[in-house]
């Protein structure tokens, strides 16, 4: 159980990193594209309600993405939408972690579920700590971007705003 514990731990510290994301930030420097791809900090929180909805829902239930309210794919859950803003993707989100929650609440680790294919619920965890990780990452590079561009164009000072965030581990 204590490994189990941990795994929880670092998810929702991963959570916790993707939504602070976007403190002190714009509703356009939230939806700026600095990439090639459609990767948006904005964007990249709609994505992980997508991962956490395919991983903590789809896999344990087989409901489908239509009835689970997520993206029928994976390029289409870093797209926005004009109504989308900073405060409705983070509630999003937010309903979407405490659904995971409450779908793995009575799951031990080994439990098997077969909503994508059998796989132990520990498997299921890791996939979403993977994703969550790496896109923890993301988007500190584009915030970084994002505020020293800032500096560049006369606005706040470079850094200003940061949360240094010291990443899970």
């Amino acid at each position: 159980m204590e490994q189990r514990r941990r795994v929880e731990e670092l998810i929702d510290e991963y959570r916790a990193a993707l939504h602070d994301s976007l403190d002190g930030l714009t509703e356009e420097e939230a939806r700026r594209r600095l990439v090639a791809s459609k990767t948006t900090l904005l964007g990249l929180l709609k994505h992980v309600t997508f991962v956490e909805g395919v991983w903590f829902d789809q896999a344990v239930t087989g409901r489908p993405y239509a009835e689970i309210g997520i993206a029928s794919t994976v390029d289409g859950s870093f797209g926005l939408r004009s109504g989308d803003t900073i405060a409705s993707v983070r509630a999003a989100y937010g309903r979407r972690c405490e659904a995971s929650r409450r779908t793995l609440a009575d799951l031990r680790s080994d439990d098997v579920v077969d909503g994508r294919g059998p796989r132990p619920v520990w498997a299921l965890q890791l996939q979403v700590l993977r994703e969550l990780a790496r896109h923890a990452g993301h988007a500190d590079i584009l915030r970084e971007q994002i505020l020293a561009s800032r500096a560049s164009t006369g606005g706040a000072a470079a850094g200003e705003g940061h949360v240094d965030q010291d990443l899970p581990g």
